[in-house]
């Protein structure tokens, strides 16, 4: 079984969380975006699937928020599974964390099962190569409340700030993340 933080072999991917290091093998994309003029790497390991996995979520989160809004939503999944924190030490890869229990209103829904398009890709793409901005930084959770209404201060973590209905959420420090 492979853990965070040990280094250990899983579906042919060696990493070491706490120094990054990814071993690239034949089924896995390492590209490196460049991203406000810095070199970006994978934030996490994932293969082709994986990615695809990932932009239908954020189509089925966020198609309304626009390109910003939907590389938001991205965050959260690709921070759920860079976290250390003990509410998700059992997600590991992309699937663990888009098909964790009652985690994503989206899943499955029609929007999600849908096929992606270019666009979509490329979001997850970034998101998963480094790309990182508030209100997500850091956040392990969302809500979309609606139009016109105000974001709860705790929803699971505590109000980092919103974005279009999106409201985003940071783990309280009791949760002792790592990102």
């Amino acid at each position: 079984l492979w853990q965070k933080n040990h280094l250990q072999t899983y579906s042919n991917i060696h990493f070491f969380s706490s120094l990054k290091l990814i071993k690239h093998h034949n089924l896995f994309n390492l590209n490196i975006y460049i991203e406000r003029g810095e070199k970006m790497s994978p934030r996490i390991a994932y293969n082709d699937k994986e990615v695809d996995l990932l932009a239908r979520l954020i189509r089925s989160e966020a198609l309304g928020e626009g390109q910003e809004g939907m590389l938001l939503v991205g965050n959260v999944a690709v921070n759920r599974v860079a976290a250390t924190c003990d509410v998700f030490r059992n997600v590991t890869t992309i699937t663990d964390a888009v098909y964790q229990r009652n985690a994503f209103a989206g899943v499955n829904t029609p929007l999600f099962n849908g096929p992606i398009n270019a666009l979509e890709r490329e979001l997850a793409l970034r998101t998963i190569n480094g790309y990182r901005n508030a209100p997500a930084t850091y956040a392990l959770w969302f809500k979309n409340p609606g139009r016109n209404v105000v974001c709860p201060e705790v929803f699971y973590g505590y109000l980092a700030g919103r974005f279009g209905n999106h409201c985003f959420y940071d783990p309280g420090e009791d949760l002792n993340c790592e990102f």
